[in-house]
Order: structure tokens, then sequence, then C-alpha cells
């Protein structure tokens, strides 16, 4: 996968991995206000699907859509993406970015070490 999301389709996408299963009127609910048209949403809809990002099956007289890509596989590629362009590939460089951004202390890496080698 090599596709990047628009900032509308991502926020669209975002609904659809949390809703896992979802019609257009289920994710217009769940934007912010001001809400988009249906029309708005659903084309958004059709094109992720072109870019095959959710599939739809259908249900009474419209269609529920569904992610044929997880949210990490794809913010995986996104991060990959971003230390890439960014950060010379550098794993290391990018962390360390974020860390001096956010005036993180020792203690916060701590914990976030701890976070990661638990979950390993």
């Amino acid at each position: 996968m090599k596709k990047q999301l628009t900032k509308a389709e991502e926020q669209i996408m975002q609904v659809v991995w949390d809703l896992q299963e979802t019609s257009v009127k289920d994710v217009i609910e769940k934007l912010p206000e001001p809400k988009p048209a249906y029309n708005t949403v659903s084309t958004i809809i059709r094109i992720l699907e072109t870019k095959k990002f959710v599939a739809h099956k259908p249900e009474g007289r419209g269609y529920v859509y569904y992610p044929i890509i997880d949210k990490e596989t794809y913010s995986n590629q996104s991060l990959h993406k971003i230390m890439n362009g960014y950060f010379d590939g550098s794993f290391k460089s990018m962390v360390s970015f974020f860390v001096k951004e956010n005036n993180m202390d020792v203690a916060e890496l701590e914990s976030i070490l701890k976070e990661v080698n638990k979950e390993k």
C-alpha cells in the first residue's frame, strides 16, 4: 500500500476504523460540526473504495462499508513516509525531534520505553 489519504479521506477513514461496519449516515453522525452533506461523504467513501481502503456489502436498500486496510498498517506506512521524507530515514532523528518539540523529560521517556517493552 503506497497511497496517501487526503485530510477529508483520513477523517472519514478514522470513523470507519472506529465503527468497523458503517453506513454513510452513521459516518456523518460521528463527524464534527459542521456536518458535511450526505453526497460529499458518499463520494469520499467511493474514492476510498477506489483506493482499496474500504469495501461494501449490500444491506437493505443501502450499503454497509468496512475497512480493508487496518489502521495500524496505514499508520505504520504514514510514519515511514514522514521518517523517510523529513528525517533521512532515521528513526532516532525522528524520535529525537518529537522529544525536543514536546519538551519531554527523562521520566516520560522511561515510561514510554517501559510501555514498548511490555508490549513486546
